[in-house]
Order: C-alpha cells, then sequence, then structure tokens
C-alpha cells in the first residue's frame, strides 16, 4: 500500500473512495469547477509552484501571528486545508505528531510531501476524511479559493476535535474591498499596468498572471469574507469564534487589536471610495480563530 494511504487510513470515511493518483491519495471530484481547475493547474505549475513556496507568505509576522493565537503544531494532529505546496509547515515548522495536507492540485501535494505533509488530494468542501479528530485545522489564503466558502468553513470545522482549534486567514475582508466610482477605477486599472511593468502580486509573467487572478475567486471588489459569514456558520456549530482584522505585517500583538498599516496604493483606493483605512473594517484580511467548545460530561 501507499505509505501516505496507509497513514491516512485510520482517519478516513468508511465511504471515501481514496485511490492513488500519480503518487497521492486522491479522493474523487466529479464535476470540478472553472475554479477548481484553476487551482490545480497554478498551485501545481513546477515553476509557479516553487516560486510560491519561497517568497509568499513567508514574511516573518505570519509566523508570530499564527503561533501567538494558536500555539504550535508540536506533537499535534494537523489537518491544513488547501495547503498548497506547503508554505504554512515551512513557514510555523514544528514537530506535528500527523500533517495532513488537503489541495485540489496534485503538483502542489508533491511538492508539499517532500516537506513533511501526509498529501490528499481532495475538495476543500468534501472531505473524505472522519469527523472531530484534529488537534488543529489550518486554512491560509483558503477560503477565497473555493467556490462556496461557508460550505468549505464547515467541511474544515467537522474535523476539528472537542478543545481542538480552527484557524482561518489570509483571506480578503470583503468590507476593505467596497470600491466605488474613482477608487474602484484606480482599483481595476492596476492590472494593465502591472501588466506593462511585467509585475503583480504574485506573478512576473503574462500568463502567470492570467492563471493567479482565475483563482481569486472572492478575492475581488465588494466581494471576500464577512464577520457574520464566519460567525453564522461557526457559532452553531458549537465554536467559540475570535476575530482579527489586520493588513498582514502585523506579529503577535493582533491579539490586542494591532493591525499594521495597508500599503499607499490601497488606502488611497479605500480613501476614494469612502472608506476609512484606519478603521478595522478596512484591514485586508479577516483572521478567524475558532475553538470548539468541550464536551460536557
Amino acid at each position: 500500500m501507499n505509505e501516505a494511504l496507509k497513514r491516512l487510513s485510520p482517519y478516513l470515511l468508511s465511504s471515501s473512495c481514496v485511490s492513488i493518483e500519480d503518487g497521492i491519495p486522491s479522493h474523487p471530484i466529479p464535476n470540478p469547477s472553472p475554479g477548481m481547475r484553476a487551482n490545480a493547474y497554478y498551485f501545481g505549475h513546477p515553476k509557479w509552484a516553487k516560486t510560491w513556496i519561497d517568497t509568499v507568505h513567508r514574511y516573518p509576522e505570519l509566523a508570530r501571528r499564527w503561533l501567538a493565537v494558536a500555539g504550535t503544531w508540536d506533537d499535534k494532529i494537523v489537518v491544513d486545508i488547501g495547503c498548497g505546496p506547503g508554505n504554512l509547515h515551512a513557514a510555523l515548522r514544528g514537530s506535528p505528531k500527523l500533517l495532513i495536507g488537503i489541495d485540489v492540485s496534485i503538483g502542489a501535494l508533491v511538492l508539499a510531501e517532500q516537506i513533511g505533509y501526509i498529501p490528499l488530494r481532495a475538495d476543500a468542501q468534501d472531505i473524505p476524511l472522519v469527523s472531530q479528530f484534529a488537534d488543529v485545522v489550518a486554512m491560509n489564503a483558503t477560503l477565497h479559493h473555493c467556490d462556496d466558502m461557508a460550505r468549505a468553513l464547515g467541511e474544515a470545522a467537522r474535523l476539528v476535535r472537542p478543545g481542538g482549534v480552527l484557524v482561518a486567514d489570509h483571506d480578503p475582508q470583503r468590507s476593505a474591498y467596497e470600491f466605488r466610482g474613482v477608487g474602484r477605477g484606480l482599483w481595476n486599472a492596476r492590472l494593465p499596468l502591472y501588466r506593462l511593468l511585467k509585475r503583480s502580486g504574485h506573478s512576473r509573467e503574462d500568463d502567470e498572471q492570467t492563471w493567479a487572478l482565475a483563482t481569486e475567486l472572492h478575492h475581488k471588489p465588494r466581494d471576500g469574507l464577512t464577520r457574520e459569514m464566519l460567525i453564522d456558520t461557526l457559532r452553531p456549530l458549537g465554536f467559540e469564534v475570535r476575530l482579527y482584522p489586520h493588513n498582514h505585517r502585523v506579529g503577535a500583538e493582533v491579539s490586542v487589536g494591532k493591525t499594521a498599516r495597508a500599503p499607499f496604493r490601497m488606502r488611497l483606493t479605500q480613501r476614494l471610495s469612502g472608506i476609512n483605512p484606519n478603521s478595522p473594517e478596512a484591514c485586508m484580511s479577516l483572521m478567524c480563530v475558532a475553538t470548539r467548545k468541550s464536551r460536557v460530561n
């Protein structure tokens, strides 16, 4: 038996149909959406995935932020949903008891396996794992790549054991992107400028930029994560929910309300859209830390 599949077996649903595809345990995705196909291609591209793991979400404040709100992964069962090539573990390090990485991209999972993940190709909205077994379920820059963010969040929550924690971070906060009028025009104009300069947020090639944008299903003006969606999804499932708005370059101090300062272009766009860039609602990301309440004996 494939070694990764062997290690996954105790945690697979009895109804799952996981088989090996290109060396990776894979759960069927019968009707992948255009967004899923874009994610599978982009994050599995050999060159782009290598650049991603080397440079994206690797700033030191991210690790300090996660460690402050959720602790280390040492000796814990961790499920990283939308793990890509493994950026989060590469940033946080530690020694999990079990580290399962879930993604739609086999190419990304091949790289993730090389740094310690047990890979599982599956749709984040249909995860073939048993309920309530994980100490930590992580979703870093994952939800906005999913067609149905609430459904993916609910699936992630299902895996968390009593007393365990679900952490979602680096997804755009919708209220920060409520661009209007001149502000929205300025935001839209950035893409032709990036192409002219051969640069963008994650890419330096026109083709790469096209694919990268195709994965950003909910990272658009007047779209993204809301406090209401997070709370309304998680509290009925028995979670205590804490939310931390931030502008990325903030570490442990996020837990006491620090947010850092957004880039100038973001602040300008917000000003032109009637958004106060110094407000919590203007923060680019909304970090969610949700703890499943322990069972009452």
